[in-house]
């Protein structure tokens, strides 16, 4: 029996929700005395506030259910890109993972909205967004009858600019003709597009090299893939686009967390909210870290971007995707209302 919609945005009233819907709970780790270990996959370093709000929570799993489970982490993709990782969890070969916002598309279209340019403010108005239970309840359990797959909860994963091996980008024509890394997403090619680049979608393994033999010019993302996967090494030219603010996941098989004894699940998922926070002020505090540590490689950081250019050249895309369905605009229309309510 599945658990349906076990969702967490980080409060205890969602975690409530979750627990009243869940049905006896048998299978995997339920009872006797050896430990049921959970593979969790991660395509980052064991630096990443992440790998490690992962391995605490795994040792306060381990305490509360008195040894009768934990969570090993695989960084780096040893277990595979996230593509390929979140069809093992699907599958249950896998049971948990972090995961990028853009990937999810390809499960739930509707997943796009979060993931679309210029859409949140200030990480305020993001929190906000992900502290709102009754909002992100049926995106968040939307994937259970058709992937296997829970949410269980949806982490800060920095502000995303663009970097490159050619020189500061300043303004649009700046990334005119450049070859630019995107997750493997549709509207991630078209907000690159938008912006005047050339969308190269590329799992996060392949980068480096790419960067390093100039197969791609540049890519997009935070300060901490920035520095910690080395690409400022061969990409020295770092712009605060602020293009994006797309959050990371934390998924779990949905059988595996159906078949957790009750009292397993509950300790597990009371578990969920502390893990957040604990991932999302360990990140505050890596970027400003990663940034100070790649300056110290000689990398250069631009903030002189003509922002307010790149957010007009992407706004077509963000309104084609809101006006799908009424999904997707309460979700847009919830997020105006938290970035007037959180100003930067």
């Amino acid at each position: 029996m599945k658990l349906s919609k076990v969702l967490l945005t980080g409060t205890v009233g969602l975690l409530s929700l979750g627990l009243a819907a869940c049905g006896g709970g048998s299978g995997e780790g339920g009872g006797g005395g050896s430990q049921t270990v959970f593979k969790l996959a991660f395509n980052q370093t064991e630096e990443h506030p992440q790998y490690k709000a992962a391995v605490s929570l795994s040792e306060k799993l381990e305490e509360a259910t008195d040894g009768r489970y934990s969570i090993k982490v695989y960084p780096n993709e040893q277990l595979g890109t996230q593509s390929d990782v979140v069809q093992n969890l699907s599958d249950g070969t896998v049971e948990m993972m972090y995961i990028g916002g853009p990937v999810m598309e390809g499960f739930n279209s509707d997943f796009i909205v979060y993931n679309l340019p210029y859409m949140f403010d200030t990480y305020e108005a993001q929190q906000q967004i992900f502290n709102d239970d009754e909002l992100n309840a049926d995106l968040f359990a939307s994937l259970e009858d058709s992937k296997n797959i829970d949410v269980l909860t949806a982490l800060y994963a920095g502000v995303r600019n663009i970097y490159n091996s050619k020189q500061p980008i300043q303004t649009p024509e700046d990334l005119q003709g450049l070859k630019i890394r995107v997750q493997q997403s549709d509207s991630q090619v078209q907000m690159i597009e938008a912006m005047g680049g050339i969308a190269s979608p590329m799992g996060q393994g392949d980068v480096y090299s790419a960067l390093q033999t100039g197969v791609l010019d540049g890519a997009e993302n935070n300060t901490t893939v920035f520095h910690q996967l080395k690409h400022d090494e061969v990409s020295k030219y770092y712009s605060y686009t602020k293009h994006l603010m797309i959050p990371d996941y934390l998924l779990i098989n949905s059988d595996v967390l159906a078949g957790m004894d009750d009292a397993d699940r509950e300790a597990f998922l009371a578990l969920i909210p502390e893990t957040r926070e604990e991932a999302n002020s360990g990140f505050l505090e890596f970027e400003d870290e990663s940034r100070t540590e790649a300056e110290g490689i000689g990398a250069e950081f631009n903030e002189d971007v003509d922002t307010a250019a790149f957010k007009e050249l992407t706004q077509p895309v963000v309104d084609a995707a809101v006006a799908e369905n009424d999904v997707r605009k309460t979700l847009y229309d919830a997020i105006q209302a938290a970035n007037e309510a959180n100003p930067a």
